[in-house]
């Protein structure tokens, strides 16, 4: 579904909601809206179930790139020809300047280094 669907079907829900509003102007406790319990998760359908639907934010990066390239592959496509564009400069590069590139490509490792750290302590904190 692309975002002005989603729109539409949230614009049509809270027009909804206007009219079952409380005193102090909060949305009445109801499961849904007009009455359907699509939304609502069951109960008796197992947690490793494929049919039911995955956050997106229990992904793995590679699994959000690969949703992201699915769902837009001509993005996908531009993407890795940009990558494939960079690493011939790169070559090019250290053909050109080896000592100069390989300094540069120290730097850059310890860059990556110190993000990848960062990205496993936070993730360790996180949970």
């Amino acid at each position: 579904m692309t975002d002005d669907a989603e729109n539409r079907v949230d614009a049509g829900r809270q027009s909804d909601v206007g009219d079952r509003t409380g005193a102090d102007r909060s949305a009445v406790d109801s499961p849904a809206v007009d009455g359907s319990t699509a939304d609502a998760p069951t109960t008796d359908t197992p947690p490793g179930d494929p049919d039911m639907p995955v956050d997106f934010g229990d992904l793995s990066l590679p699994q959000r790139a690969f949703v992201a390239a699915v769902q837009n592959p001509t993005r996908g496509i531009v993407i890795v020809g940009l990558l494939a564009f960079a690493f011939s400069f790169y070559v090019a590069f250290w053909l050109v300047f080896p000592r100069v590139a390989a300094f540069m490509s120290a730097i850059g490792a310890v860059l990556l280094g110190i993000v990848a750290l960062v990205y496993f302590v936070s993730d360790r904190f996180s949970r």
